[in-house]
């Protein structure tokens, strides 16, 4: 699948993430409204997605934030391609300028297996779902494999955090 992605380092608290989210979505719209009035069908915005870790996996723990690194993704439709997505830059460029924009890029990913959970709740509290899906994936004849994979249901500004909901994915390899 290809994605908008931007990289960086430091919990969703930090100023650069929240750079790198209003960037990421302004891009993803810009480019919904413009594939819409061009050639392409029209589109809903996927959801964010977040892939999380650490150089050093120990320091994956909220009371480590900053040294969390990330990848904020949002999946486009088939029908975008690069062409979409340099005119779009161009134009929010023109319009906003968000100060990540130049961070942002147009790539594929690909996962492979994975087991995946729907977490409910805030996100600080998805250790315990978490460690289940961990002990599913040992029990099961897997080993972790890439990193966590976070994709967001919800708007934390809009939802209470006791209402948020999150499909926490690990990619998974045979044992």
């Amino acid at each position: 699948m290809n994605y908008l992605m931007v990289d960086g380092k430091g919990g969703p608290a930090a100023e650069s993430y929240q750079q790198a989210i209003e960037a990421l979505y302004g891009l993803s719209f810009t480019v919904k409204f413009d594939v819409k009035k061009g050639v392409g069908p029209d589109y809903t915005v996927m959801p964010l997605e977040g892939l999380w870790w650490a150089k050093d996996m120990t320091a994956f723990s909220s009371d480590r934030k900053d040294e969390w690194q990330w990848k904020m993704m949002i999946m486009q439709p088939d029908h975008v391609t690069a062409k979409h997505v340099n005119a779009a830059t161009k134009q929010l460029r023109e319009k906003k300028n968000p100060l990540a924009l130049d961070k942002i890029r147009f790539e594929s990913y690909h996962e492979g297996p994975s087991v995946q959970i729907l977490h409910i709740g805030p996100y600080d509290d998805e250790g315990p779902t978490i460690a289940q899906m961990h002990k599913f994936i040992d029990e099961n004849g897997y080993q972790l494999h890439m990193k966590h994979h976070e994709i967001y249901l919800s708007d934390p500004r809009r939802s209470k955090p006791e209402k948020l909901k999150t499909v926490l994915r690990q990619p998974v390899t045979k044992a």
